[in-house]
């Protein structure tokens, strides 16, 4: 357990990369680069493969345990995250196909800005191969700095307004997409208590559920994230 939520921190601080300010009047500023569970060196949380040709069970895929071709499935019920513990990968009753491959799900990549002046932030970020045309949302998320058994998951927030309302963006036909809100309060960076993240979930229902992500796994899957610098 220790072992993996060490892997996992230093997947947060690879996917982010924070640049120091010198100016009194900016509160924070840094960029991120986006990563996949995959490129992490974790299992994906919310997209999932047959575990034969055929079967009606379906499971998290690792690095390297799925090839770029082979068809992408929901699972027919919502799975919690649990990216600390091998059994949790599956197998799961099979859901509905995606429509995708696992080459094209791990396609997708990103990064974002962000800038906060007198408690109001401001993040931009971009993003392609995406799911064309796709409705996603944009969440701040947290998990504990250390270890903890069971793994008790993770606590989201959309980011901006505590409706969703600010969170929701769409991909275009090709697959990109823009994100470009002020949000206050503004973000809260990692500490030594909690480490903090965005991630960024696609709908695969098209459809949006406020200050709930969703059921993970089902109709809500988390394609990328990006860990938050360290508080100074």
């Amino acid at each position: 357990m220790k072992s993996k939520l060490i892997t996992i921190v230093a997947a947060l601080s690879v996917a982010s990369t924070a640049y120091a300010v010198s100016s009194s009047k900016v509160d924070k500023e840094f960029e991120v680069a986006f990563a996949s569970h995959i490129e992490a060196g974790m299992a994906e949380q919310d997209v999932m493969v047959e575990t034969s040709p055929g079967a009606q069970t379906v499971f998290r895929f690792g690095p390297g345990e799925a090839a770029p071709g082979s068809e992408l499935f929901a699972a027919a019920q919502s799975i919690p995250h649990n990216p600390m513990d091998p059994a949790a990968n599956g197998p799961h009753p099979k859901g509905q196909p995606l429509g995708m491959t696992v080459g094209d799900w791990l396609s997708a990549k990103g990064s974002a800005s962000y800038v906060e002046l007198d408690g109001v932030g401001h993040l931009t970020a971009e993003f392609e191969g995406l799911v064309p045309n796709g409705v996603y949302t944009m969440w701040h998320f947290f998990m504990s700095s250390e270890a903890t058994e069971p793994f008790i998951g993770t606590f989201d927030i959309p980011v901006g307004d505590r409706d969703g309302s600010q969170s929701v963006f769409v991909a275009d036909a090709n697959g990109r997409a823009e994100f470009d809100q002020y949000i206050k309060p503004g973000l809260q960076l990692t500490g030594d208590q909690l480490m903090a993240g965005l991630a960024v979930a696609w709908h695969s229902d098209g459809k949006t559920y406020g200050v709930l992500p969703g059921e993970f796994g089902y109709n809500t899957h988390v394609q990328l994230f990006a860990g938050l610098p360290t508080a100074e």
